[in-house]
């Protein structure tokens, strides 16, 4: 794709007034830099701004509003799919505003808003405290923790959103704006599960919890064995305490050099968890699993840094397509998705998900931001990798059908896992989502941020 560049005055003007880059297209590292983490997003801004500081950033802002462009922040580019068009955009790059420092008294960390999980998670580690990530070390803290952060303690925390204590921002009218409980207390509450529609994130504070070791880890199982395993899953979760979030999956992997020998090629049904309890309290929990016999069985107390590869997330980006719901599902729902995504059907999907949501994902709070719980007992997921148009229209056509089996038991939508235009108004319910308009009209009424899932300003 072609893309005009913006006029040499321009970039001349917004390389002038940094310290950090400004690409257009054509420049050397242009390309790199417009990746996003799904390789099927292909992003072509008229140019590309990478500030070293805060500072730098308020620049940005500042320049793009003189000269009528719009800046999309972004940090590693995951759910980049929704993104409206980025024409007359500058996309705003926030590598380089790095840095971590934690308060091992308070319990609480400081992270620039280029941070990413995988340099917060051994530092905390080292104190013996855990922040609550994601299943990647990979996700950038800041867009992960303004979309709202389902990790593997969310049963017993919640959402990671509700542990953020302050976040520090540059507003549209390129001003740097300290958000927290006792300074713009609105915006505060917008900012913790808004997403990226007030500002360009310089840094965040959140609360750390003591955690040294956990009993975690994955059982394998025969494809064939996937519909006994789900029920027994299933079954056991009415009776587990909010310390145990736990996934049941299955993963069909390619026959490819990449994977490691033990998973390549095979068609497995896994079940991974996280328990933040003692290993025989664990074991017992999830003895009705074990019973069935897995291949292979990994659990075991391990260090509380370790579950950043529980999921096996890929550390790279990746062609993919994917969808997913919050879902209340009975017996009969778990047949009905199984019969479209399960044993002895040929399907385009790589991975089908439930990950068991509840405990204090479910309870909203005094303080608690925008988004303040999850509704529904499941976090359902799909996705296959799309490498070609056949190839995307077989992916395409099975999320299709499997989202199908689920319909009838959705209880909403998590935007974090949202790679595609959505209603967002939906999404929030009207109530709120008007109130994050009032919020958006305040501190951006001219709509100056391209976020991937976009609030609009109030009217006046």
């Amino acid at each position: 794709m072609n893309v005009a560049a913006p006029p040499a005055d321009d970039v001349r003007a917004l390389r002038s007034r940094l310290s950090g880059a400004a690409l257009a297209p054509g420049d050397a590292g242009y390309d790199e830099a417009r990746v996003a983490f799904n390789l099927t997003v292909q992003q072509h801004p008229p140019l590309i701004a990478r500030p070293t500081d805060a500072r730098d950033a308020a620049e940005v802002v500042r320049f793009a509003r003189e000269r009528g462009f719009r800046v999309a922040p972004q940090r590693t580019g995951h759910c980049a799919g929704p993104i409206e068009s980025l024409e007359h955009t500058i996309l705003l790059r926030t590598d380089a505003l790095g840095g971590v420092e934690i308060d091992a008294g308070a319990r609480r960390a400081r992270v620039g808003g280029g941070a990413r999980w995988q340099d917060v998670v051994p530092r905390a580690a080292e104190l013996g405290l855990s922040a609550l990530h994601g299943s990647s070390a990979d996700i950038g803290v800041a867009g992960y923790s303004l979309g709202g952060g389902v990790g593997w303690q969310a049963r017993k925390h919640g959402l990671q959103a509700n542990s953020v204590t302050a976040v520090e921002l540059v507003t549209a009218d390129g001003e740097l704006v300290r958000a927290d409980r006792d300074h713009e207390p609105e915006l505060f509450w917008a900012l913790r599960g808004g997403g990226g529609n007030f500002g360009v994130v310089t840094a965040l504070e959140f609360d750390l919890y003591p955690l040294e070791t956990v009993f975690a880890g994955m059982m394998f199982f025969a494809l064939d064995q996937a519909t006994e395993v789900f029920h027994t899953w299933r079954e056991l979760l009415a009776g587990v305490p909010d310390e145990l979030t736990s996934t049941a999956r299955i993963l069909r992997f390619p026959d490819v050099p990449e994977l490691p020998e033990i998973v390549r090629g095979q068609s497995l049904a896994v079940v991974n968890g996280a328990f933040l309890g003692s290993e025989a309290e664990g074991r017992e929990l999830l003895a009705p699993l074990a019973e069935l016999g897995p291949g292979m069985d990994t659990f075991g107390m391990v260090p509380a840094a370790g579950l950043t590869e529980l999921h096996m997330d890929p550390p790279d980006p990746v062609p993919v397509m994917s969808d997913h719901l919050l879902v209340d599902l009975s017996a009969e729902a778990f047949d009905r998705m199984l019969e479209v995504s399960g044993p002895g059907v040929d399907t385009a999907l790589g991975m089908v998900e439930l990950r068991h949501t509840g405990g204090a994902l479910a309870r909203t709070g005094p303080g608690h931001g925008a988004l303040d719980r999850l509704p529904g007992s499941y976090l359902a997921f799909a996705g296959g990798m799309v490498v070609d148009a056949e190839s995307a229209a077989a992916v395409g056509g099975a999320l299709e059908g499997w989202k199908a089996s689920l319909a009838p038991y959705r209880a909403g939508e998590y935007l974090n896992f949202v790679d595609r235009p959505t209603d967002v108004t939906a999404a929030f319910g009207e109530e709120r989502y008007e109130r994050l308009a009032r919020v958006k009209a305040a501190f951006d009424p001219d709509d100056v941020f391209r976020a991937n899932h976009p609030i609009r300003p109030a009217a006046r």
